[in-house]
């Protein structure tokens, strides 16, 4: 089979440490966004306007991704632009004004984006090699590099080493990743028809109903990021120094999750997953909501972890199967409208909450994952796979 003598058995472990050599990245930057907010006289504002040149980046890169992918591979990429994502890491470190961190954080987004696209493009391809259900590890080992990450972070911040000479020591650590996974890649190139049509031309009615369950999922995920502390501080009114909980009860649960979840979506079926996952969220939601005491939360928390940790990764898999774009162009689209998702739910929460109270935004994001289940259970795509 044509596959199988492009497959070798270090392609799965190759791609692991691909996905967290790419959290890693983003985690770094995360844990020291307060320093640099410090270092730079950076008002809240002005913060907020920065950090939405990131999702601009990566959203602008959805066509060109595709392209890119489709005509020379997702290997090829990756082993062409991989490292321009630490090498972003590198300049945000040394950017000396607001205006410069605005640029190098736009191309921070471009290069991320680029860099996602072509390792879930790679996951799916050694997906289709193997037969087996990879991808929900894959995520869990982005998210294990986010919890690595920040407590690397923590620890720098704590032994007084500069933001730059951290982002060195993050640049080595994935090069050296990086130089290990680009040789054991596949070297898959799907053909399509010369570029003279746009991207939104080759999609379909599933994969924009794909895009809406990813876009539903990463809402509630980017609410829970961006919104558990506030939350735990002002609704459930917990001490100062167990606000954390929230969001360490949340992550923890979708990293477990996900290292599991290979063996559930194999097992289940992604439908039934899927819809599972949409139950979860929302039942973890309400529960936070009529039941504002501490470890009643951090148990609600636990479970929207859950359910998070494999709607995106089922999503994403489910892409692999619709044989009528190039996985390359599909997963440009899904992903990008997915992560619409994470970029307009934590704003949203926020107007919502201003004119009333959080609790009515986690109520409609509630809602969310009701929706997600509902939509699961009527796309065709599901429907002879499980």
């Amino acid at each position: 089979m044509h596959d199988r003598e492009l497959y070798n058995a270090k392609m799965p472990a190759a791609c692991f440490l691909l996905f967290f050599a790419h959290g890693l990245v983003f985690s770094s930057w995360a844990s020291r966004i307060p320093v640099i907010k410090n270092a730079l006289s950076i008002n809240e504002a002005e913060l907020g306007t920065l950090l939405l040149l990131m999702p601009v980046g990566q959203l602008s890169t959805m066509v060109l991704a595709g392209k890119l992918i489709s005509r020379y591979g997702s290997s090829q990429v990756i082993k062409s632009c991989f490292l321009f994502y630490p090498v972003s890491l590198l300049l945000i470190g040394i950017s000396p004004s607001y205006w410069v961190l605005g640029a190098v954080l736009f191309f921070f987004g471009v290069s991320g984006n680029l860099c996602n696209i072509a390792m879930n493009t790679q996951a799916i391809e050694i997906e289709t090699m193997t037969k087996r259900t990879l991808l929900s590890s894959y995520h869990g080992a982005w998210c294990f590099a986010g919890l690595a990450g920040a407590l690397v972070g923590l620890l720098m911040i704590n032994i007084n080493v500069d933001t730059f000479y951290h982002f060195i020591f993050i640049f080595i650590l994935v090069a050296g990743l990086w130089l290990y996974c680009r040789q054991h890649l596949t070297n898959i190139i799907h053909k399509v028809e010369p570029q003279t049509q746009s991207i939104f031309k080759s999609v379909n009615s599933t994969l924009v109903g794909l895009g809406i369950i990813g876009f539903l999922s990463m809402a509630i995920e980017g609410a829970m990021f961006d919104w558990s502390g506030v939350y735990f501080q002002t609704i459930v009114k917990a001490p100062e120094k167990l606000v954390i909980l929230g969001y360490t009860s949340f992550i923890l649960m979708m990293t477990l999750g996900r290292f599991v979840g290979n063996r559930v979506i194999e097992k289940y079926g992604k439908k039934t997953v899927l819809q599972g996952c949409g139950i979860l969220m929302s039942s973890g939601l309400f529960l936070s909501i009529f039941f504002p005491e501490l470890w009643v939360c951090v148990i609600a928390f636990m479970i929207i972890g859950l359910g998070g940790s494999l709607s995106v990764p089922s999503v994403y898999s489910a892409v692999g199967q619709v044989s009528t774009v190039a996985p390359s162009i599909a997963l440009s689209f899904v992903s990008s409208i997915s992560f619409l998702g994470f970029l307009m739910g934590p704003p949203l929460i926020g107007y919502i909450a201003e004119g009333f109270d959080l609790r009515y935004s986690y109520g409609l994001f509630a809602c969310f994952g009701i929706l997600l289940t509902v939509i699961a259970g009527q796309m065709k795509i599901f429907r002879n796979k499980g």
